[in-house]
């Protein structure tokens, strides 16, 4: 047997898990709620029937807002009523 041969790297003993998932990223971040998502994508569709460019519903959803003392989308995904104070904002510009 030749030095080469005896130094190769051995396959690694299966750990029995799957392979497939081996370089997958664990996602550990808190995940929205239904009702939160909802609201949110409702913000979302409602900024973008407003103003019709996509860097204009980025810049108004994430931009604090003083007349909300917030953020659109912050206020959106935290309650309904954050969500109607929203569209008013919406419905006024």
């Amino acid at each position: 047997m030749s030095e080469e041969a005896a130094a190769a790297p051995q396959p690694e003993a299966s750990t029995g898990k799957p392979e497939y998932k081996r370089f997958r990223r664990r996602f550990d971040a808190v995940r929205l709620s239904p009702e939160a998502a909802a609201r949110q994508g409702k913000a979302a569709t409602l900024a973008f029937e407003k103003f019709r460019d996509s860097a204009a519903v980025v810049a108004f959803l994430n931009t604090h807002d003083d007349a909300l003392g917030g953020r659109p989308i912050d206020l959106a995904v935290e309650s309904a009523e954050g969500l109607k104070a929203v569209e008013a904002a919406l419905a006024a510009r």
